[in-house]
Formats: C-alpha cells, structure tokens, sequence
C-alpha cells in the first residue's frame, strides 16, 4: 500500500479515495504494518482534536477519534493523552450566592426525583449563575430540556429580579411551544422561581413546578452541570467588556458550540442538537416501520 508515503501531503480521505480503501482499513493496516508510525499517526491526531477541544477529557477525544475512522479505545486514549500532557486540568471556580431562599412564596414539592425521562419536553430544568463583566456581574438564566440536555432559553441581565428567570422561560415556550399538561419544570428554590409572577407564567401553559429539596444541588444537577461547562469553556474566569459583549459570546457559545457541536456522555456521546435531530428521525420512521409490520400478516 503506498497511500502512507503520501500522508502529510495529502489528507488522508483523499488519499484513501484515491487508492480506492476506506479510511478506517487504511488505519488498520497502518497499525499492522507500521506500529510506530501508525502511533506517531495517533498522536498528532489527538494533539490536533486535544488542542481544538481543550476542555474535552480521554472519553470525548476517543468518540471524536472514532469519526475519523480511528479505532482505538479509550484506554490507549488516556495513556497517550497522560503521556504527553494533554489530559484537561480545571480549576475551582468562585461562586458567588445567586439564590435566596429565605422568601415567604409558596415552596413546591420535588416532582423530578426518580422521574424516568423517555422523551424531551418531559421535564425541564432551570438554574442562574453570574458572569464577570468589566466593572460589575451579569446574571444568566437558563432552561434546558433535561432529557437532551440542550439550552432552549436564556437570559442575561445586570439584575436578579424576577424578569430575568421569566425572560429565559418565555423564550423556550416559545421555541419548543409545549403541549398544556405535558412538563415538569423543576429549579431550585430562588425567589424568581417561587414567585407569583413566574408561578402564573407557569400555570398560564399548565406547565408544573418542581423545586429541589433545601440544601441539596444534586436535586438540579443537570442545569448545575450546564453551568459549570459554561464557566469552564466559555467564561473561564474572564471579564466581558460589557453586557452587550457578555450576550454576544455566551448566545455564541450557547448556540452554535453547546447545543450544536459539545458531546453528552449521558446522550452517547452526541451533542443536543445531534440528539434531539436522531429522536426526530426514529419518529419519523417508527410510522412506517409499523405499517411495514402490519403488512407482512
């Protein structure tokens, strides 16, 4: 096979369609061949991907390498990564308190624990963080479906008033548009989620609420998860110029990295977008899978 003699020259898709084999027997016969340079190969390859998505650990670097072509497991992943140096490294992140609990509105029971998800708009999950701007702190409200994980609302605001959890709601009724009695909204126990102007926007679309157990953050895990991603890959502890600057990089963030391209491994290893895209295709497809059922008797 002469195709490895061309690498460097030519990207290795074109080579292999050139020679007329596939990228991942191309890989194979690599490894058989030449062990040596087929890890040298491996290496750049997870330099390269490690590089462009430095805050990904082994596991999501393995998947990414696994739609190359590559076939290698995780564990020679890490090993290599270990290796040289590219396993992520976090940092603690300082948290300001962006709840008060200590109101007198009506505190709901937790609907979400133990609830077996099967589809999406079955339970959504909401949280707020701050971000550092310039000269002061901006507040960020999300909502996201808890079954695919994506970002269907959100809201950026120099203030904690109420308006700013019901901007972030409004805009994800308006994206998913929900069937009356079909959600579970859960949150924490802020007073802009047990407030009465965000308690009527909720039962204006018979969406029901949920609120997590006192003192215990496991109960919103997957919105708290969202924010810590956020923090890690976007914010990283640096200051935005301005409001303006802050809405722009984070809607960026949000919309065209998070929900379109980063990988869940709770939703294998899919990004939202991938997810919800591939649900909508077994929709589709389960009608006529069924008639084509029905037509064999």
């Amino acid at each position: 096979m002469m195709v490895s003699g061309l690498q460097g020259m030519i990207a290795v898709e074109r080579m292999c369609g050139l020679a007329g084999v596939s990228r991942s027997g191309y890989y194979r016969y690599w490894q058989a061949s030449s062990p040596r340079r087929e890890e040298a190969g491996l290496r750049d390859a997870i330099q390269r991907l490690a590089l462009a998505n430095p805050h990904y650990g082994y596991r999501r670097i393995a998947v990414l390498l696994g739609r190359e072509a590559w076939h290698v497991n995780h564990k020679r992943v890490l090993r290599l990564m270990r290796e040289d140096n590219l396993l992520c490294l976090r940092r603690a992140a300082f948290v300001p308190m962006t709840t008060n609990s200590r109101h007198g509105w009506r505190i709901v029971p937790n609907l979400a624990r133990g609830l077996e998800l099967a589809d999406i708009d079955q339970l959504w999950v909401a949280d707020i963080t701050y971000v550092h701007l310039a000269e002061e702190f901006a507040y960020l409200a999300v909502v996201l479906d808890a079954f695919s994980r994506k970002v269907i609302g959100w809201a950026l605001a120099i203030h904690l008033r109420a308006e700013l959890a019901i901007e972030a709601l409004d805009q994800a009724i308006a994206v998913r548009r929900p069937a009356p009695g079909s959600i579970i909204h859960h949150s924490d126990r802020g007073v802009q989620y047990a407030c009465a102007e965000y308690a009527a926007r909720l039962a204006a679309h018979d969406i029901q609420p949920s609120m997590s157990r006192v003192g215990n953050p496991y109960d919103n895990a997957k919105a708290e998860r969202f924010m810590r991603t956020l923090k890690e890959e976007e914010a990283d502890g640096r200051a935005y110029r301005d409001i303006d600057d802050a809405r722009n990089r984070i809607g960026e963030f949000i919309d065209a990295v998070y929900n379109k391209q980063r990988l869940h491994s709770a939703i294998d290893y899919q990004s939202p977008d991938e997810y919800e895209a591939g649900l909508m295709r077994l929709r589709r497809e389960a009608p006529a899978a069924i008639a084509e059922t029905e037509n064999c008797y």
